[in-house]
């Protein structure tokens, strides 16, 4: 068995042509139809970016017990796990928090590793020289240290062969091209874009009529003021110039696949960790707003050799089940991940596992939901910090955990989350206070676009039970129900 695992950061699924889109131009991701399944109620589970991936590591929620982390030494990693019986993995990215405090743990668990340098903040290139700045930027523009960073980062990305996703992508086909007459390996490229900002050649520009100069090409998170819901057009297309470079890229590897003929004996998995939202809900970005469709309901391509290609699957999926399905794959025992929350997509394909009946999503301190793929649950909490991490590694995205934080720590065993293994508990704060919005309950099936919160005029006591219930399931801890209030 050999993997290939293409995976973007903030890919939205509104805005492929494979989910609905009309004026989006990403022929390539259409072209996943021939080949793959195509998932139409697949999920995020833990937001933002590393809460994700240690799902995809470990198939355990993250959110419930820690915020953003690294890999912990009590994780079981799949990736760790395959190379261990004999499955070479190698990872490709240019995804940078990867090499920051709150990441550094997880491209260690694979075989070997190459890495490109300079997105978004990277701490890459030195800005204490000379840092050319715009003379204007849109008021909605992120402002601070990274964008500093990031203009400095550009002086080594002038052309688009030198820009770090490009070079992600062509390391990949290298991989392919070495590879393609060997047996028994998994790599996965995964590129930072279209994660904001939004920064592409002009030749990708060009296809949406924008102009030169770039206008809100970097949204920084919250409420969108009503005085700039018009500019929210320009933003999308520079948000959809850069899906159409990335696009570009994914071309070639379905390229190399249908030039080798490995279609029949090569996995194909075409993922994201979030979605984005661009004036939606009166919103930009994420992390701060309800977690509403655009951010959690994910495009999710699959082709399993062997199994019947192209078509849509509508069984209810999430980012933990795709480390089950990983060992499953390749014959391995997924007992060794233990205890997880995922189950093999493959397994659920195939007739032999029932789909799941229900799914849980979320951020750490903010909301947490709940959803059968018909109605989404997210319920709010209490404004008490009444908040905790679980953790060996005292680590944020970047820096430690505050000297407060270290010495009221105090060792527990939160059980199946740490694999029985005691660990310490401290105090955590959140920046997302999710009790100014209250519950939210929507119907999908009646009001896709999440405009109509039911939960003001709606019974949720059936609702908070089930909740209540796939959170023991999942080992929530005790104060996760106490400042839900269940």
């Amino acid at each position: 068995m050999r993997t290939i695992m293409v995976m973007f950061d903030t890919l939205t699924r509104k805005y492929l042509p494979n989910y609905g889109n009309d004026w989006v131009s990403a022929p390539n991701f259409k072209r996943l139809q021939e080949h793959c399944t195509q998932f139409s109620s697949f999920y995020s589970g833990s937001l933002p970016c590393m809460p994700a991936r240690r799902e995809l590591h470990t198939g355990k929620y993250n959110f419930l017990h820690r915020g953003w982390g690294p890999l912990e030494p009590f994780d079981r990693s799949s990736f760790e796990i395959l190379s261990q019986n004999g499955i070479y993995t190698h990872l490709i990215t240019d995804h940078s928090h990867y090499w920051e405090d709150g990441g550094a743990t997880y491209h260690n668990r694979y075989s070997s590793w190459e890495g490109f340098r300079g997105q978004e903040g990277d701490r890459y290139v030195a800005r204490d020289a000379a840092v050319k700045l715009p003379e204007q930027t849109h008021p909605l523009n992120k402002q601070g240290i990274s964008v500093v960073q990031h203009y400095r980062n550009r002086t080594r990305q002038q052309t688009q062969e030198e820009m770090s996703s490009v070079r992600t992508f062509a390391a990949g086909i290298d991989f392919l091209q070495e590879h393609k007459d060997l047996d028994n390996w998994f790599v996965q490229i995964e590129a930072f874009d279209p994660h904001e900002p939004f920064y592409v050649p002009q030749k990708f520009r060009k296809m949406y009529g924008l102009p030169e100069e770039e206008t809100l090409f970097w949204p920084r998170y919250g409420g969108l003021p009503e005085e700039y819901k018009n500019d929210m057009d320009l933003c999308r297309k520079e948000y959809a110039a850069l899906i159409s470079m990335c696009d570009e890229s994914l071309g070639k590897v379905l390229d190399f696949m249908d030039e080798n003929d490995m279609w029949k004996d090569t996995a194909l998995i075409v993922n994201t960790d979030h979605g984005f939202l661009l004036g939606e809900h009166e919103y930009l970005g994420k992390n701060f707003p309800p977690c509403y469709d655009e951010l959690v309901h994910l495009p999710f391509f699959l082709h399993i050799p062997q199994l019947a290609e192209g078509g849509e699957c509508d069984a209810l999926c999430s980012t933990v089940d795709i480390a089950p399905t990983l060992l499953e794959l390749y014959g391995v025992d997924a007992s060794l991940l233990s205890e997880t929350d995922g189950r093999s997509i493959k397994a659920v394909l195939e007739g032999r596992e029932p789909a799941k009946e229900h799914i849980l999503f979320g951020m750490h301190g903010s909301f947490t939901c709940w959803t059968d793929g018909r109605c989404v649950y997210m319920k709010a909490g209490s404004a008490d910090n009444n908040l905790y991490e679980y953790t060996m590694m005292p680590t944020n995205i970047r820096g430690y955990f505050s000297e407060e934080q270290l010495k009221n720590a105090e060792i527990v065993n939160p059980g199946r989350f740490s694999n029985h293994i005691p660990v310490m508990k401290m105090p955590s704060k959140t920046y997302s206070i999710a009790c100014q919005f209250g519950d939210q309950l929507y119907d999908l099936e009646r009001d896709p676009e999440q405009e109509h919160n039911l939960a003001s005029e709606t019974d949720c006591s059936p609702f908070n039970q089930k909740l209540s219930q796939a959170l023991t399931e999942a080992g929530a801890p005790e104060e996760e129900f106490t400042r839900l209030g269940i």
